[in-house]
Order: C-alpha cells, then structure tokens, then sequence
C-alpha cells in the first residue's frame, strides 16, 4: 500500500486531527448556546438597564425601563414580546460559537501539547494553562467579533420595539449588511478590544480551570476520566469565568450598543476604559457586575453541558479525551 493510499485509509479524525476537533467543538457549543441563550439575552438586557452614559446624554428621558432583576426581567420580555423573543439573536450567536469555540479550543490544545509542552500523565503548571487560555480566547475572540456584534445588537431589538422606536435590522444577514454599509469593515470589529478582553478573562476561567481541575483530579484522586470529573471540573470552570468576565462583558456590551455617527464612532465612549470609569464614576462599582447571575446561571449549565457534550464525542469518534 502506498503512503498516500495508507493515510486515505485512517480515519478522518486522524487524517484531519485539527479540522475534526474544530467542527466537534462548534458542535458542542451549538447544542450549549442553544439550551442556555434565553439567560444571554437576560444578561444583556439587564447589563444595558441603567446605563449611566445614555441618562447624561438625554436619549432615553422618560423611556428608560427599570432594573428589574434577573427572573422578572426574562418573564417581562416573555410576556411583553413573547417567549419566542427568549432566543432573538439566537442565528448569530451560534454562529459565533462555531467561530469562536472551535478557534479557541484547537488554538488551546496546539498551544498546551505543541507549544507549551504538556506531557501526558505530567502535571501542567498553573502559569502555562493561564497563557495557553488567555491566547486562545484571545485568538477565538477576535475573529468572533463580528457576530458578536450582531448578536448583542439583535438581542436589543425588542427593546427598541416597546420604546416606539423603530427597528435596525429585518434579520441576521440584513445586519451584517447594515453595519458593514455603515461602518465599513472595521464597524464589524467595533468593540473587539474589550470583546478580546473579555475572551481572555473567561478563558483563563473556563479553559483553564476546567483543564488545570480535571488533570489535578485524574492525577490526585480516585476519580477516573467520566463524567463524573467532567461535570466538577465543568462546574468550577463556570463559575470562575462568570467572576472573572462579567465586568469586561458589561463594557462590551455597552460599547457594542452604543449609538454611533456616519463615521462609525461611538457618541457614548471612546474607548473601553472611558466606558469603563464612565460606569463606575455613574452607577458605583457594583455595576461591572450587572447581569452577574444571569451570566453565573448561564456559564454554569453552558460549561456543564458543552464539556460533557465535548468529550463524549470525541470519545465517539475516537479522539483522545480533552
């Protein structure tokens, strides 16, 4: 048998080891964005309540709609514009997860056995987990942004619905058109540095923990490679990622919604960081936290969900274990 007949006769997740683990991934993050979206929707609504910089600028006098916590806010939307309006922007934040997840977990994995040199069986240190998750969310992050973009600007559409103003967008694709019309290329990467920032914090959570607790596991306990460690490593991931993530995810948010002139520029924040003292000077520090349950609740089942999705079906089609 010839080398090349040889290598058509393995298995494709042997022939394409990375290609394979990135369409595993995004499968994996489909079915964990789609059951967990509606609490996504509910942080994003209660992140954009309040806002300091909106009150100051005049634009929502007497149309501004009250914090009203986690549960009433997702009944409030159920009830005034429907359950289906749960999953609104749900298209492109999948198809942010297919870019993102799967960009993010093959980077995290060249990085951790090519580049880092994790050896098996071998504890990896902490340091190198923390550069190897940052990187990758990093790298995921910003080739996600665009729909990221999209998702949180759809996400707000039945908001401007209930305040009489009219709607953006008639869809996923009509957005991307839009913004692109508008802005150009970059408006598509508006907000990408505290969107990079975010990924990058809650990777180091989520990645990172999830890895660095699962080895500990394997190597210091009784527990084998089940779901049973998947599911603890999971849930510590979640809440790591919520507690590191949520005050970049607020800037993000804001900086993503903001109104912006024909040239693209943002009319509330210059940056990041002004958006950011822009927060805390008007609403208190707490308010980097808006939105934390929600975004708690939805990381905690998205994590246990994607991880043992993940890992059973690479075991399925035969690839070694995370």
């Amino acid at each position: 048998m010839s080398p090349a007949e040889e290598e058509r006769s393995l298995p494709l997740p042997e022939r394409w080891p990375r290609a394979s683990k990135f369409a595993l991934s995004a499968c994996a993050a489909a079915v964990a964005e789609l059951v967990t979206f509606p609490l996504d929707l509910t942080k994003t609504r209660l992140q954009i309540q309040g806002e300091a910089a909106v009150r100051r600028d005049g634009a929502a006098a007497g149309q501004a709609l009250p914090y009203r916590g986690m549960l009433r806010t997702a009944a409030g939307i159920a009830q005034e514009e429907g359950v289906r309006k749960l999953w609104q922007g749900a298209t492109p934040a999948v198809y942010r997860h297919i870019v993102y997840t799967g960009v993010r977990m093959v980077t995290y994995e060249h990085l951790r056995d090519s580049v880092l040199g994790r050896a098996e069986g071998e504890s990896f240190p902490l340091w190198k987990a923390v550069v190897g998750g940052m990187s990758a969310g990093a790298i995921g992050q910003f080739f996600a942004s665009p729909t990221d973009l999209v998702k949180v600007q759809m996400q707000m559409e039945g908001r401007r619905k209930l305040e009489g103003k009219p709607l953006r967008f008639r869809g996923v694709h009509h957005a991307f058109l839009k913004i692109l019309s508008e802005g150009g290329v970059r408006g598509l990467w508006a907000g990408w540095v505290p969107n990079v920032q975010r990924a990058a914090l809650v990777n180091m959570g989520d990645l990172t923990t999830y890895d660095s607790v699962k080895h500990f596991l394997l190597l210091n306990t009784t527990l084998v490679d089940n779901s049973v460690t998947h599911s603890v490593s999971s849930a510590c991931s979640g809440l790591v990622a919520a507690v590191l993530g949520t005050p970049a995810d607020v800037v993000k948010t804001r900086i993503m919604n903001q109104p912006r002139d024909k040239q693209g520029k943002g009319l509330l924040y210059k940056s990041s960081m002004d958006c950011l003292i822009q927060t805390v000077q008007g609403e208190g520090f707490m308010s980097l936290y808006k939105g934390f349950i929600p975004t708690w609740m939805r990381m905690a089942p998205w994590s246990l969900v994607f991880w043992l999705t993940y890992e059973q079906i690479r075991r399925m089609c035969g690839v070694s274990s995370f």
